[in-house]
């Protein structure tokens, strides 16, 4: 591996005009075919397997031109104070209102709120409900400003006016925050290598493969049914490791500079020895993306693959356009401990003897690994005490903020109606095999009336052919709650026992019966998706550290880390602590598949710190060096980088926060907590403390086991072949 990539580097250096030209063209190619793409909303919405998906799929075979999965909007008039909806003038207002919305060429059907009896019981509140022929993330942008302006011209008439349901989703925005993201990790990069233009190097190659990756996402979106949180998040993952990729490869380069070789040689072992890495690191963020597919969620799976495909765009592009861009340089990219004209010149003065402070840190850790190791459990541990009061669900308009008119409606509808009402469920019952169809579908009306926390159930609604009926149940509790929950399990457990007695079918579905789906569904595939991701990588660090304890004691930190993670999120986005400054308006449940999306992401990414720090204590390891001392030496060369990686990338994370959008502003808090946590708790003070107690038993490994892995050589020991015969004599002497 190491000599592959040094020979690579070497070639990338040499042909740097014909390498930026790929880049280039790539960039070009994918961006035309982004600008020349057609149009696509967010992905559609579908979960295989669950009732809930099952229910939907037999309304569109039983009620043709339904659309039972099509976008709804509620939209909420409020009297004025002291008038109620029935007065004359009011009433007028929502009758033209109605007739406005039915112009609409998406609209299937519009209810009127006096005919449908949907005015509240006190007369103050009444709602029109909307049909839409297509999903709410299909619905074009001339609906949606129809709907919007139907709602105006109420207002404009003296009414309250609110719109509710899916129809007015739109795509997140994330604010400028991401740019001072950016421009934080662009500072960092300047402090560590004390160069602008080696710190524009990782920022150049980290927005170049972004822009390949998400253009060409764009570019596919219609075809593949690929939606614009799918880019989201392949711009925040691409980002950061795509600036982290390079950041280690130009390191390694001012490294080897330092030690008087040659730049073109320089540029091939940088690649060769930091590269290596870079490619296993790459790796285990791969296998986690893709490993979202075992959850069997289309969205999550096209998020996770793409996301994957961003990444692998930016190991190739650090492996090949930074030696290239390398070449360009020439003799402006100073040897480590040079700074650049542009900030000084010369060499920076160093008192003599003196260690950095990645070697001070580790010496410390070394003589006191106990302590370190106690505090650092400990630490983590006290963090991850809120995950014990993790509530999982999927955010609905009573999660949106109070500045929206999804949430003004929501509370509209509460005040009017009660708080089930924003989440009724929709009964479906099959009695094509039943003998008498109508007590089929009288029974299951009678047998939901007599459960507890129902308020309403509506009489069934056969089909044309009367062998299906839909059945509406408005809950007493809010659609989050586990009060609501626990009614769709008593349904169903009710609806067992009455197809053993009518030869029906009985299902539960609607918005609020398919979050608790898809909540049920991550919950059980989180331990088999664990098991996949941690197996997997757990045999590939085997391969790359050649040690049974190294990648064990990596895992088990990073579910430290995972742990302490989400006990955050809990805290901010669950409980409220500190959400003022987070900007979360409103708290509530963690969003369903957070836990399984930290734990794919942030394995990949604590497996890249793991990768960068102890593949240098390997080599000096291998190199002869004794256990102890290897720790030091790893952080001597090493620390200083990973810390400025995990600065940039808490810092580009954190770009995320200021999103509109509720999944990317938690995901974006999730995994730079993280990224700190497994950083600078787990892989600065845990696993060096580790390290240090095990001793040489860390890099033990059965011989029958070292005879069967193949050599990847990460630590590039092949390079020694490489070496001029004078240098060969240095090292030898070394």
């Amino acid at each position: 591996m190491a000599t592959f990539l040094y020979k690579l580097g070497r070639l990338a250096f040499r042909r740097r005009h014909f390498v930026a030209l790929i880049w280039v063209a790539l960039l070009t190619l994918a961006g035309v075919g982004a600008a020349s793409a057609p149009a696509a909303g967010n992905t559609s919405f579908s979960i295989p397997g669950t009732e809930a998906q099952k229910a939907f799929d037999l309304l569109e075979q039983r009620f043709p031109g339904m659309s039972a999965d099509g976008a709804t909007a509620r939209v909420v008039f409020k009297a004025p104070k002291g008038e109620k909806m029935t007065d004359a003038v009011n009433k007028a207002t929502v009758e033209k209102t109605v007739k406005e919305l039915r112009s609409g060429s998406e609209v299937a059907s519009v209810a009127d709120p006096y005919t449908g009896h949907a005015v509240s019981k006190n007369g103050t509140i009444a709602y029109a409900s909307v049909k839409y022929e297509v999903s709410g993330m299909e619905l074009e942008d001339s609906s949606k400003d129809a709907l919007k302006d139907a709602a105006q011209d109420a207002r404009d008439a003296g009414l309250t006016v609110e719109i509710g349901g899916d129809a007015l989703s739109a795509t997140p925005e994330t604010g400028s925050s991401e740019i001072i993201g950016i421009a934080v990790a662009a500072v960092v990069l300047v402090i560590t290598f004390g160069s602008l233009l080696a710190a524009g190097f990782p920022l150049l190659t980290a927005i170049i493969g972004v822009g390949i990756g998400v253009s060409a996402i764009t570019a596919l979106a219609s075809a593949l049914d690929l939606g614009s949180t799918t880019s989201t998040l392949a711009s925040m993952i691409g980002l950061a490791v795509g600036i982290d990729y390079a950041l280690f490869i130009v390191s390694r380069y001012r490294a080897e500079l330092a030690e008087g070789r040659e730049r073109e040689d320089a540029a091939g072992r940088a690649v060769g020895t930091a590269g290596s890495a870079v490619v296993f690191a790459g790796l285990t963020v791969v296998i986690a993306l893709v490993g979202l597919s075992v959850v069997n969620i289309p969205m999550l799976t096209k998020m996770g693959i793409a996301a994957a495909g961003t990444v692998a765009i930016a190991v190739l592009i650090a492996l090949t356009m930074i030696p290239a861009l390398l070449g360009y340089a020439g003799r402006r990219i100073k040897p480590a401990g040079q700074k650049s004209k542009l900030l000084g010149g010369g060499r920076t003065p160093k008192r003599p003897g003196r260690p950095n402070m990645g070697t001070r840190w580790a010496s410390f850790v070394v003589r006191r690994p106990v302590a370190v190791l106690l505090l650092g459990v400990l630490g983590l541990g006290a963090a991850a005490i809120p995950a014990a009061s993790l509530e999982l669900g999927l955010p609905d308009d009573g999660s949106q903020p109070t500045s929206t008119t999804q949430r003004r409606a929501y509370d509209l509808l509460s005040e009017g109606f009660g708080p089930g009402f924003n989440g009724p469920l929709m009964i479906v019952v099959d009695a094509k095999d039943s003998a008498d169809r109508k007590a089929a579908f009288a029974e299951v009306g009678d047998e939901i009336k007599g459960l507890k926390d129902v308020v309403t159930v509506t009489p069934a609604t056969p089909n044309k052919a009367g062998d299906t009926a839909t059945i509406t149940v408005v809950p007493d509790s809010k659609p989050s709650s586990t009060t609501t929950e626990d009614l769709v399990h008593a349904i169903r457990d009710k609806g067992a026992d009455i197809a053993r007695e009518t030869d029906s079918k009985v299902l539960v579905t609607g918005s609020t019966a398919m979050n608790i789906d898809v909540s049920q569904k991550l919950n059980d595939a989180l331990l088999p998706y664990l098991a996949l991701v941690v197996g997997l990588a757990f045999l590939l660090l085997i391969v790359v550290f050649r040690s049974i304890l190294v990648p064990l004691k990596a895992a088990l930190g990073f579910l430290l880390s995972v742990m302490a993670a989400l006990g955050a999120v809990v805290a901010v986005f669950q409980w409220g602590w500190l959400s003022g400054l987070m900007n979360v308006e409103e708290t509530g449940p963690v969003m369903s598949m957070m836990p399984i999306f930290m734990v794919g992401v942030v394995f990949g990414l604590a497996m890249d710190y793991e990768v960068f720090l102890v593949t240098r204590m390997r080599e000096a390891y291998v190199h002869g060096e004794k256990p102890s001392q290897a720790v030091v030496t790893g952080f001597k060369h090493g620390a200083r980088v990973v810390t400025a990686a995990a600065v940039i990338m808490m810092a580009v994370f954190s770009g995320f926060i200021g999103s509109s959008e509720s999944m990317v502003k938690m995901i974006g808090f999730g995994l730079a907590i993280a990224v700190f946590f497994d950083a600078f708790l787990v892989r600065m003070a845990i696993v060096p403390a580790v390290l240090a107690l095990l001793g040489k038993r860390a890099w033990w490994l059965p011989k029958w086991l070292d005879r069967a892995l193949p050599n990847v050589d990460v630590e590039g020991e092949g390079l020694r072949a490489h070496a001029d015969p004078e240098e060969e004599k240095e090292l030898v002497r070394a």
